[in-house]
């Protein structure tokens, strides 16, 4: 676990995260994006504390009254045809499902040859087998050394590393592997991308869709980190203006616990039989209590709204220190109350990871506080405070981003 600025946290509360010496940072990390609902938020701390006294800690896949009470809620809050819910633990365990079922549906609509899963170079969905070959990051996968040849990248259309924004570049890129579309099963797509928090164009993934339609493919959202009010609505996808077949989430989830979910349609959903899927700690009742706690915060507090306003501003504080590093600072992408800063070589359309790292330590000394940089050439500054965000916050934030470029570049 080493590589984050070592800070060592002892308590935290709305944004700010604190030291056992007295020392406060305004949190850039959300914990990686976890605390939608503000650190510490007590009604989060109450439904845990009320759900561990009252006496059932676990109970594996049996039914209890917390998972039941969290599912309903998921789905009233879900568009159709998302209809069934299956609760997991992790981000990846969610991609990972995802996969399965999108295999187990293109043998059932296109036989054994329709086994394909179509993702996006840059993308990150996790760290387990699948989820990172559903991955386009190649480093993070040299220790596999076997790769299932039914897990394809096409370029994600970011507009800057990637220039050409229109879908045709999806189905050229398709032809180029050899990949008729009726050999995919599925094609998985982060809302944003994690590591540069670049949106696809809107028509691009309009056209996607209609294309997964067309060739019987699912259409997979990885909303692990964007769902929950992080992109100024509930779902990141509605920005889209359309519904998946099947959506990943956790991080966000409950703001605290570990908890993953998958929402999908309900004739995906079943393609498992009872007990063709499970998880040891999925759906544990103390976790959902927080989910269902966090939901209702976030709903009840119209902090995707708030992840709006405020968001809108700090995209634009980020734009005016761009503006006053142009040289080094390449491409900001985001919506809401998140961003990602692609720090660059002088003047140079090449990744600067060494910059990057020095902004963040110099960010964490004036009072910012930043998890490693991420993204191509771990060289994207991620911003995504929690959704309790105030704009007096952003400006001072932002404020300190500004004069950690100045010191770093001599400006």
């Amino acid at each position: 676990m080493q590589g984050q600025p070592p800070i060592l946290w002892d308590r935290a509360k709305g944004f700010q995260v604190y030291d056992a010496w007295g020392n406060c940072w305004i949190d850039w990390s959300s914990g990686v994006l976890i605390t939608n609902a503000g650190h510490g938020r007590e009604e989060i701390t109450d439904a845990i504390v009320q759900q561990a006294e009252h006496g059932l800690l676990t109970n594996y896949c049996f039914p209890n009254e917390q998972r039941v009470r969290l599912v309903r809620r998921l789905l009233e809050l879900s568009p159709p045809p998302l209809r069934k819910v299956f609760l997991l633990t992790t981000g990846s365990e969610t991609v990972e499902f995802a996969i399965k079922v999108s295999r187990m549906h293109g043998r059932e609509v296109g036989g054994a040859e329709k086994n394909v899963i179509v993702s996006f170079d840059k993308a990150f969905h996790g760290r387990t087998l699948g989820a990172q070959q559903a991955g386009g990051i190649p480093g993070l996968k040299t220790w596999i050394g076997n790769l299932d040849p039914g897990f394809v990248q096409v370029p994600f259309p970011d507009g800057y590393w990637c220039e050409d924004e229109s879908f045709a570049t999806f189905e050229r890129t398709l032809a180029e592997s050899g990949i008729a579309p009726e050999r995919v099963c599925g094609v998985i797509m982060e809302t944003y991308q994690g590591g540069s928090s670049a949106f696809a164009p809107v028509p691009y993934v309009q056209a996607m869709r209609a294309w997964c339609d067309r060739h019987q493919a699912l259409l997979v959202l990885d909303e692990v980190q964007a769902g929950f009010g992080r992109c100024g609505t509930l779902w990141g996808f509605e920005y889209y203006g359309i519904v998946p077949d099947v959506v990943t989430c956790g991080k966000g989830i409950s703001s605290s616990l570990p908890l993953g979910a998958v929402i999908g349609r309900d004739d995906v959903m079943d393609l498992c039989e009872p007990g063709g899927a499970s998880s040891t700690h999925g759906g544990n009742p103390v976790c959902c209590a927080a989910a269902l706690a966090n939901i209702n915060v976030i709903v009840n507090d119209n902090l995707a709204a708030n992840a709006a306003r405020v968001g809108a501003l700090m995209h634009a504080c980020l734009r005016t220190v761009q503006s006053r590093h142009p040289a080094v600072i390449g491409f900001i992408g985001g919506r809401g109350l998140v961003a990602g800063v692609h720090c660059t070589k002088p003047g140079q359309k090449v990744p600067d990871s060494g910059l990057a790292r020095e902004i963040v330590w110099r960010c964490v000394t004036k009072g910012v506080l930043m998890f490693s940089p991420v993204g191509y050439g771990s060289a994207s500054l991620k911003v995504s405070p929690p959704l309790v965000f105030t704009e007096d916050a952003c400006r001072e934030s932002c404020a300190v981003l500004d004069e950690a470029f100045a010191e770093a570049t001599g400006q």
